[in-house]
Order: C-alpha cells, then structure tokens, then sequence
C-alpha cells in the first residue's frame, strides 16, 4: 500500500482510461487562504470549504492537479504539478486508441480547462465568483477521436453544454438554469448522450434533454432527504445509475445501501466481469467497495472497506490497468483535512 501527502488538501482522484497510460492518474487539490484580517467563516462539515456562501473577497481559493505514475512494483512517482485555482472535480475523456488523452478540470473560478501533454486549453463557463462543481465527459460508452461533449454543474444553480467546433475547441451551446441551490453533480447517460442528469442541495436529481429547451426536465425525483452529490451512469448495463447524496445511501433504482458517512462519490468498476462494484467515498466513514446484485431480488453488500484515511473521504477511482496478480484492481483514494493520498486493492 502506497501512501503520500498532497500538502494541500486533496478532493479527487482520476485514473487515465487511455490503454498507453493507465499507470497515469491525478489528484487535485483545493486550498481556502485567508487573509490576516480575515474573522472566522463557519462552514458545514459535509460540504467543507466548497460552499460558495462562504467566500469572501479576502479569501482566495487555491488548487493544483498533481499528475502522478504508478511505478512497476505499485508505488507513485509525481511528474507533474500544475497550478490552477481549487481544484472541485476532474476527469478523463474516453477516447480510441489513436487519439491522445484529454483531461478536464473543474475549478473554482468558473473556468473548465483542457490538458493534453504540452497542450492546455481554458473555457470560461461563468464568471470568477461562480464555482464549477463538477464535469462529465459524454463519451464512456463510445469512445471517439476527438474531444466528446462536456457537462458542467455550476454553483449559481446552473448547468452548461460545452461541445467541439469546427475546429476541435470545446464551446459553450446551452446553459440553463437547473437547481435552486448548489448542483454538486452533473453527469451523462453514457448509453443516451441526448440525456444529462443532475443532482444538488435542493434534494432533487433531474434529467434533462439537450435536444429540447430547458423549461422544465424530463424529470424530478425528490425521494431523497438530502443534498444529491454524486451520480454516474454505468458504463457497462443500460438503465442502471448509481446515485449518492449526504444522507450515507448510494440509490440504484433496484436497491438501496447505507454506506455510512454521506455518499460523495460513486464509481462503477470499469471492467464488464465486475460489473455489479461499486467504490464509494463516504465521506466521515471511509472508502468502500459494495456489491449490487440485480435480479429479482436485487441486495446490497459492503464486500471491502478502508478506513485508513482520517479525514473526509472525497476523491477515489478505480485504476484501468489490468488486475494485480491476486486478482484485484488497484484503487487510488484521497482525504481533506488531513491531505492524504492513498493507493490500494480492491
């Protein structure tokens, strides 16, 4: 098991899906500085210093992406750092083979920016006062030569479309208004990409059409009994979504678990033989690796647990690289307050 500080406090965690660099992953950053003037901002232990209520214009958010390599015998070496401002949410475009990786990064002054090696590219999604919480990338399922399409949850209760122009940059073709309070996701359907979802601190997950105008969703579930944080299509069975919320239950319309301290991320294991994992973040109790059994009588267990982090868990993903020797896939995981990256199996 590999073990490392990221100084600043570390909020998520993505491994490259390119087959050339699947010993490549990320970890970003996020840093609320003060100044010396500065009295006390109470801010709520689930939502830490995200919540965008807090800001003032003596504080300054701060981030970097540490990009990372796993190493022949499964430790980490960093070979590369890249400063930006905090650090919210990242991930990799899945792309073919003959195409390079693409990573986008959500960050705290309403920008998504776009790295390829030697290559970086910056669209400003709202102004600097307006966090960008999340992004997903619309090719999953259907992996393509060029960038995919990109969804982006923004703190003013706002959702963007970014897609590729003629010439290949990403630039925005609708944003609307989604959610009365903060929508701390948003995702793809990975097998109907006319249709985005999204989740935030009004209770509520929503679908959404791009193909239509954005009066109203498609749809509006409101079962949940707190903010909706996380969600993500599975890549590998149709109709089935993983969803979290502060409320410690990943919901999948077929069964519901407790997984304790507050469900802020969710990630299916990438491989179709293990298609029924699940890695969560729970937050104040951990990681875990649950099992969704579908069927007639669908059930929920915790078949893994690591409590070794001793913070809040935020950031976690599965590695694309194939199994270890034992059989088990590495898994990368990272807290706040504590500022610790762990590496493990799973």
């Amino acid at each position: 098991m590999v073990v490392l500080d990221t100084i600043w406090p570390a909020d998520s965690i993505e491994f490259c899906p390119h087959e050339s660099a699947s010993d490549i992953f990320v970890c970003g950053t996020y840093r609320l500085e003060h100044s010396p003037a500065d009295t006390q901002v109470h801010t709520d232990d689930n939502k830490v210093d995200f919540e965008p209520t807090a800001r003032k214009q003596s504080q300054v958010r701060r981030g970097k992406c540490l990009v990372l390599q796993v190493t022949e015998d499964r430790g980490v070496s960093q070979i590369q750092e890249i400063s930006l401002p905090a650090v919210l949410d990242q991930k990799w475009c899945h792309t073919s083979r003959t195409a390079s990786s693409v990573l986008g990064i959500a960050d705290s002054e309403g920008n998504v920016t776009l790295h390829e090696w030697h290559k970086e590219e910056s669209v400003s999604c709202a102004t600097s006062d307006v966090l960008c919480l999340s992004l997903d990338w619309s090719t999953r399922r259907y992996p393509t030569n060029n960038h995919g399409s990109l969804v982006v949850s923004l703190s003013n209760g706002s959702l963007c479309v970014l897609n590729p122009d003629s010439t290949g940059h990403l630039t925005i073709v609708n944003r609307w208004h989604a959610h009365d309070y903060e929508p701390w996701i948003a995702a793809w359907n990975y097998w109907d990409t006319s249709i985005v979802y999204s989740g935030g601190d009004d209770l509520t997950m929503k679908g959404w059409d791009v193909r239509q105008n954005f009066i109203q969703p498609i749809f509006t579930n409101k079962r949940f009994n707190a903010g909706v944080t996380t969600i993500q299509s599975h890549p590998h069975i149709e109709y089935l979504i993983a969803v979290g919320s502060y409320d410690n239950s990943p919901l999948v319309p077929l069964v519901q678990g407790d997984v304790g301290g507050g469900a802020w991320r969710v990630k299916w294991h990438p491989s179709p033989s293990r298609k029924e994992d699940l890695l969560v973040a729970s937050m104040h109790d951990g990681f875990k690796v649950a099992r969704a059994h579908n069927g007639e009588h669908a059930t929920w267990e915790v078949v893994k647990r690591f409590d070794d982090h001793k913070s809040l868990a935020y950031g976690a993903d599965w590695s694309f690289a194939p199994p270890g020797v034992d059989g088990k896939t590495l898994i990368g995981s990272c807290s706040f307050y504590d500022h610790m990256l762990h590496l493990w199996s799973g």
